[in-house]
């Protein structure tokens, strides 16, 4: 005789198996927490159940669900299947998309909780501050980017097919070598619309490119024209330097690169840019989703709707994912953003609703606000990694997580504990931590800050040093032989101190042959 076993009443889900009515019960579920108690705001969702394999083909195509080709794709691949089929790395529970509707990809493989707890991260934690930070809203067309990969992977597919695929491939390893040099870090005054690139690229292939002609016009003729050179200001003027954006010089300015070439760059330094608010936003996005999906998960629970088995696996994940190793042990690698990010939501939450003394004395427009969901909304909506640690990381908090300074000098052969829990020790380590999380510290400050027009057409960058660290020689040599690649002269980059002015280094690159 076979026992029939029934789901205990008020159940979303019992036992590990998930099929797509559950999903669709527990997705309802999350999503009356999530709007109706935590207020959240969220694109419609698209949820799609992916297999290993196509993860790690997501992983390596930069998590987007269209792509062009490139080889760096397949080698990253590559990669990441040996490390998973070997056990020394795990698959992530899920990748989400900044797009409108929102995709999110969930793994086969999961358990019904790990469905439940990946949907309230993604479609709903990460959801929420993709529509909703002010970065995303100003740097990113969530409506408008699955159309434009689509146009960019077919512009790139054609061009292999009139270009030749080493041609194309030339191109696109140049643009990806400057990718972090090529983003706008101000906002335009008028918002992307990436649904528009189709036609504009065509518009643009109908037109001689204005400043180009005029930028040439300015090169001493060698039969010994009287024209006059201009003066170095307003040649400046003329190009727009110093610029900041390489990816967006080289495409308006060099000379020799036809119009096929220009547009790869043109697609190359749009889908940088748009990643360009994750960059400035990790800490946040993550503790925003996984501060989410703790809520939603203990109020599945508390109403009944997942059974204690769930609720200890969903705890059991949970801990590992927040995790944060003592500086001395042998597993630390820095701040988990994980665990600093939902703690910092969980203290904002305790500050607003239940403050000390303390607290009133720090924050005292936070402190016994009442309603802790929608300080957090307010947090998410404003700030960037680097403005909310400075804005609410906590003495609190910072004694809990045992945070210090060390000061590690090379000619000094001890180590100097230089800030501890004192006040002025709590503002110098929410100070140094913040600047953890500050792209314009961690990442090399360099421009583009002249031509000599009037002779060899050499290009000349200058990467402003701070903290004293220059770049990488093997490296910075490897860059510029893309962008003398892409601009058809010599480059020079000029390493110079953000301090003194003084020159620390120089690296130049011959013109490509036939240049």
């Amino acid at each position: 005789m076979t026992a029939v076993i029934s789901k205990p009443e008020g159940l979303l889900y019992d036992g590990a198996d998930w099929d797509y009515d559950k999903i669709k019960r527990v997705y309802d579920a999350i999503e009356d927490i999530a709007v109706k108690e935590m207020g959240l705001d969220v694109y419609p969702n698209q949820i799609e159940v992916i297999t290993a394999e196509q993860m790690l083909d997501a992983y390596s195509s930069i998590g987007m669900p269209l792509m062009y080709k490139h080889w760096s794709f397949g080698k990253h691949f590559a990669r990441d299947e040996m490390l998973y089929r070997k056990g020394y790395r795990g698959l992530a529970y899920e990748i989400v998309i900044n797009s409108s509707p929102c995709i999110s990809y969930i793994m086969e493989e999961n358990t019904m909780t790990m469905q439940t707890l990946v949907i309230a991260h993604a479609a709903f934690g990460h959801n929420h501050f993709f529509k909703n930070n002010q970065l995303f809203q100003q740097w990113t067309d969530a409506k408008g980017i699955l159309d434009y990969l689509e146009f960019a992977k077919s512009f790139i597919s054609h061009c292999e097919e009139r270009h030749g695929h080493a041609a194309v491939e030339r191109v696109l390893d140049a643009a990806h070598a400057l990718m972090s040099q090529g983003v706008h870090k101000y906002p335009k005054k008028r918002p992307l619309d990436l649904r528009e690139e189709q036609k504009r690229e065509r518009e643009r292939r109908e037109y001689e490119e204005q400043t180009f002609n005029d930028l040439w016009r300015t090169v001493p003729k060698p039969s010994g024209s009287s024209r006059p050179s201009r003066s170095m200001s307003e040649r400046k003027k003329l190009l727009g330097l110093p610029e900041e954006n390489l990816l967006y010089f080289l495409e308006k300015k060099a000379p020799r690169l036809e119009h096929w070439q220009r547009e790869i760059l043109r697609i190359v330094r749009h889908i940088s840019q748009y990643f360009y608010p994750q960059k400035q936003t990790k800490l946040m996005n993550e503790g925003c989703a996984t501060y989410t999906h703790y809520t939603i998960m203990n109020r599945l629970h508390q109403k009944g709707m997942i059974s204690e088995g769930a609720m200890l696996e969903f705890l059991h994940s949970h801990t590992s994912v927040v995790f944060q190793p003592e500086f001395d042990d042998p597993r630390f690698s820095g701040i988990n953003p994980y665990a600093l990010g939902f703690a910092m939501m969980q203290d904002i939450q305790r500050i607003a609703e239940n403050p000390t003394e303390e607290d009133r004395y720090w924050f005292p427009d936070l402190a016994g606000r009442g309603d802790g969901m929608a300080a957090l909304r307010e947090a998410w909506h404003n700030f960037r990694d680097e403005s909310f640690v400075l804005q609410y990381l906590s003495p609190h908090l910072i004694r809990k997580m045992k945070l210090f300074t060390v000061r590690d000098d090379a000619e000094d052969p001890y180590l100097l504990v230089e800030h501890i829990h004192n006040e002025r020790g709590f503002r110098h380590i929410r100070k140094l931590l913040a600047r953890q999380y500050d792209l314009g510290y961690l990442e090399p400050d360099i421009q583009i800050v002249d031509v000599d027009l009037a002779g060899d057409r050499k290009l000349i960058l200058h990467h402003r040093v701070t903290n004293g660290v220059l770049l990488d020689e093997s490296d910075a040599k490897a860059v510029l032989r893309h962008i003398a690649n892409l601009w058809g002269y010599e480059v020079q980059l000029i390493e110079v101190s953000a301090v003194s002015e003084a020159i620390l280094k120089e690296h130049a690159v011959t013109a490509p042959s036939g240049g």
